[in-house]
């Protein structure tokens, strides 16, 4: 079953009740038992009919053995850290989204788990420290903001060797595009907010494990901690994934365009695009991924260029998130990375002048002569 098709027929793609088309929202707590212990539901925390029916889907599409829905991205990338425990340590590619950031700073460390961030692309640099106690590492391909490019199977190939878990966060590419499991992952993580969602209606989070015991011991997480989806928004994630393909598609078709402007203008001083021949490990991009996706970093010359642009644009709007069906448009170092201290930041190459777009399906021309007019 090829992309397109899985992403409309994969999981449970027809009630079995009654042959509906669209899984049905079992909006229910709980559910009636055929004596003690003899059930197919029992509590809506630990399984509900619609959400297994996403949970299955994106098992499907991420090629693992079981997925597990959440009620937000961060609540995903929670329980997985909570197969951890104090002693341990991890290794976090360092060009990381900033609430990711914050969890590992601000909270593992409270739990005595130690938290080292290294730039993952720079595999020499992930063996020099690799510890006794590290038991795994957390990975974004393409990186948020600046879109690094990892070796998802080189960084498997260590992680093997030395007994880890390789955890890959796949929100900015999606299975659309990039199946981490298949290059040697273990886990997948995805904001499902994003490009799976799709529309800016909901806040969702999804984990696809690769070992039935991984998915045991995710399952026992989700079902003591409880921080799972909703059956109305694993309803909508459902309806939302089914247009991935498309949307994915028509997103880099314009992104394409966009940079290609972007390349040529004066006001640009650097642009961060997987697409871009001279991208850092675009040789690596293209062997594991599909496609580039819709997301863009550039920078202008200072943080007050950088705000006169988002004050101007007027078909980029100027908010939180990104992968939705609206172009985005933010400045990183005073949004999602702001929760990184700024010494940080600048060591990072998070400049106060980076504008990131999360480019959306308007029409290109309009987007094109949206930042002419901004940054002119």
């Amino acid at each position: 079953m090829r992309k397109k098709t899985q992403l409309i027929h994969g999981g449970v793609d027809i009630d079995k009740n009654v042959g509906a088309m669209s899984p049905p929202i079992y909006q229910a707590s709980t559910f009636r038992q055929n004596g003690v212990g003899n059930f197919t539901y029992e509590y809506a925390r630990t399984g509900n009919p619609t959400r297994e029916a996403l949970e299955t889907l994106i098992a499907d599409l991420e090629k693992g053995k079981r997925g597990f829905a959440f009620a937000s991205g961060m609540a995903a990338i929670a329980a997985v850290m909570d197969l951890f425990q104090a002693g341990d340590h991890i290794l976090v590619t360092d060009d990381v989204y900033g609430g990711t950031y914050r969890y590992m700073t601000k909270i593992l460390n409270n739990r005595n788990i130690d938290v080292t961030f290294i730039d993952s692309s720079d595999l020499e640099k992930v063996k020099e420290n690799i510890r006794q106690e590290t038991k795994a590492i957390f990975m974004e391909t393409p990186t948020n903001p600046l879109l690094k490019i990892t070796d998802i199977q080189a960084l498997a190939g260590i992680s093997k060797e030395n007994n880890l878990k390789l955890i890959v966060d796949n929100t900015f590419n999606t299975p659309y595009w990039q199946s981490p499991i298949e290059n040697g992952a273990n886990i997948v993580i995805h904001s499902a907010t994003k490009y799976l969602g799709g529309h800016s209606d909901l806040v969702a989070g999804l984990i696809v494990v690769d070992d039935e015991q991984l998915g045991e011991d995710i399952h026992f997480i989700q079902n003591a901690t409880g921080g799972v989806l909703a059956p109305y928004d694993s309803w909508l994630l459902i309806r939302g994934i089914r247009t991935l393909g498309v949307r994915m598609e028509e997103i880099e078709s314009n992104t394409d365009k966009i940079v290609a402007f972007l390349v040529k203008h004066p006001q640009v001083e650097k642009i961060y695009y997987p697409g871009l021949p001279a991208h850092p490990n675009h040789d690596i991009h293209v062997k594991q991924s599909g496609g580039y996706g819709g997301m863009v970093s550039f920078t202008v010359e200072n943080e007050e260029k950088a705000m006169e642009v988002l004050n101007k644009v007027r078909y980029f709007t100027l908010a939180e998130s990104l992968g939705a069906v609206e172009s985005l448009i933010s400045l990183p170092a005073k949004m999602t990375h702001a929760s990184i201290p700024r010494e940080r930041r600048i060591e990072l190459g998070i400049e106060d002048g980076l504008i990131r777009l999360s480019v959306g399906l308007e029409d290109v021309e309009d987007l094109i002569e949206d930042l002419k007019q901004a940054l002119a």
